[in-house]
């Protein structure tokens, strides 16, 4: 089985900035492409950013500049520094990976998610 926790969520005035780091711990094997999520009270669940294992990257328009997505393959962890937030960043914020584990086949795993909530 796989966990995957996310950290680093909180409250900020627009302009901050906040960190959010997600461990990914279990049988792993390796871990393909990873990515944070957001959803906002009342919408979808929208990716926010990916990034692969090689560290190819993408945003969604609305966070690009301001975004960055990083991982650390051999601690099995991923990272989303936001800079100029804006309180339309506000939602919980998840963390997503595609797992080899024990089986062959890669599976997509979720965290709980964090709360991010910028004020205006």
């Amino acid at each position: 089985q796989v966990q995957l926790v996310e950290s680093g969520g909180g409250l900020v005035q627009a302009g901050g900035s906040l960190r959010l780091s997600c461990t990914a711990s279990g049988t792993i094997f390796s871990i393909n492409a990873m990515g944070w999520y957001r959803q906002a009270p009342g919408k979808q669940r929208e990716l926010v950013a990916s990034i692969f294992r090689a560290g190819t990257t993408n945003y969604v328009d609305s966070v690009k500049g301001r975004f960055t997505i990083s991982r650390d393959n051999a601690k099995n962890m991923l990272y989303l520094q936001m800079n100029s937030l804006k309180p339309e960043d506000t939602g919980v914020y998840y963390c997503n990976a595609e797992v080899v584990g024990a089986t062959p086949l890669a599976r997509y795993y979720w965290g709980q998610g964090t709360q991010v909530t910028v004020s205006s």
